[in-house]
């Protein structure tokens, strides 16, 4: 299942907004454009999918840190995706409304509704009657609609409900009657986020973990030990594709992961080199070498999450490896959706045989302009010119 199309309105900087992204996207431009604040938007719904999303408001600042200008009364998303198991007329379309609570930094929902289309847009009016039996649930303020998977109605209204929180959050507990919504409802949960990753001296990452079973890096990042420990005790093709990863970055001279014992359970992340005896240590290890080996762990996961984002990849790693993380990344996108932000014209260049979708951020009027560039005045230009190069050049930017 992937995002086929996002509206947004009222977030941060998209005021009102469309976005189409593809499997494999990049996000480019200017500091204060807005990049960031689409990871935010698409962090905010997995999280409203997870019943969470009043802790994660508060936490932002509340909603007039979030709606733009501080001036809105309302978030609006609406996602529209392309399930992988359906024909491509087939799609969910969730849409959910987030009510300001007069100027103060409280809300409610206000609306929301999941539905399951089974119409092209220019169908979808001759056979509305066909396609409102697939609606999968409808809410207005804190009285619902609930269907099960033969669509029999379940109204449920007032002390059911949290007026912070979605009702997608609450399938899985008294009104789990309904296959369709959990797939969905999983869906958004698993979205795997990343902004920032703390590598300092002091970071949980450098240290040795309590042993636990763990496949996926967690949104700071800082369970990458156990899940490399995980994964490359268990998987051989990602233990090879690490192995792989890390003699193109390093050389010849890399040997493997070792992950021995420490006290209490733990254990530790060290690197064996072929020309040392003595291993190196996850407290020894650049801050560029734990960045570069939590990117190969995220986009080498023999079972990713269904949507990665990352902001910033290039950070901290030397410009000879952005080729091998845009390698990952074409591989990872034949598995899942992949969102990268970057400021980086190199890592655009690191893209070579597979072009990702790239969408520029504008600054107008004091609200983010998206523009996706791609047809046939892009593949004109990129007969002479490099990605990296139009971005440099702004020729990218002014493209229509």
């Amino acid at each position: 299942m992937k995002i086929h199309q996002l509206d947004i309105e009222g977030f941060k900087s998209l005021k009102k907004v469309t976005w189409n992204p593809s499997d494999l996207n990049v996000i480019i431009g200017p500091n204060g454009s807005g990049k960031s604040n689409l990871l935010r938007i698409l962090e905010l719904i997995s999280v409203a999918a997870k019943g969470r999303l009043g802790r994660y408001v508060q936490r932002l600042g509340g909603m007039e840190s979030l709606v733009w200008d501080g001036q809105l009364e309302n978030i609006i998303f609406r996602v529209q995706t392309t399930p992988d198991d359906f024909s491509s007329s087939h799609h969910f379309v969730y849409t959910t409304k987030l009510v300001r609570t007069g100027l103060s930094n409280f809300f409610t929902i206000g609306e929301e509704s999941l539905s399951l289309n089974l119409f092209s847009e220019a169908d979808r009016d001759k056979f509305m009657s066909a396609a409102q039996h697939m609606t999968q649930l409808v809410r207005a303020n804190r009285t619902a609609r609930i269907y099960d998977e033969q669509f029999n109605r379940w109204n449920i209204s007032q002390e059911p409900i949290d007026a912070e929180e979605t009702i997608l959050s609450q399938v899985t507990g008294p009104f789990a009657n309904n296959q369709r919504i959990l797939t969905f409802q999983n869906y958004l949960d698993e979205w795997a986020i990343y902004h920032d990753l703390r590598a300092d001296q002091e970071a949980p990452i450098r240290q040795a973990p309590v042993s636990r079973y763990e496949k996926h890096i967690a949104p700071d990042g800082q369970n990458l030990i156990n899940v490399l420990h995980t994964l490359y005790t268990s998987d051989r093709d990602f233990k090879r594709a690490v192995n792989s990863a890390m003699r193109a970055a390093f050389g010849d001279d890399f040997n493997e992961l070792v992950f021995p014992p420490a006290a209490d359970q733990r254990i530790q992340l060290r690197v064996s080199w072929k020309t040392l005896k003595r291993e190196q240590s996850a407290t020894d290890l650049s801050d560029g070498t734990l960045r570069f080996l939590f990117l190969i762990a995220v986009l080498a996961n023999p079972s990713p999450s269904p949507l990665i984002a990352i902001d910033e990849p290039e950070t901290g790693l030397h410009p000879s490896m952005l080729p091998i993380i845009a390698e990952y990344a074409v591989d990872a996108a034949q598995r899942t959706q992949v969102i990268f932000t970057t400021h980086s014209d190199q890592f655009l260049d690191a893209f070579t045989d597979t072009k990702p979708t790239t969408t520029v951020t504008k600054w107008i009027d004091g609200e983010t302009i998206l523009k996706t560039i791609d047809g046939e005045e892009l593949e004109y230009w990129l007969q002479e010119y490099s990605l990296g190069k139009l971005f440099r050049s702004g020729e990218l930017e002014n493209m229509e």
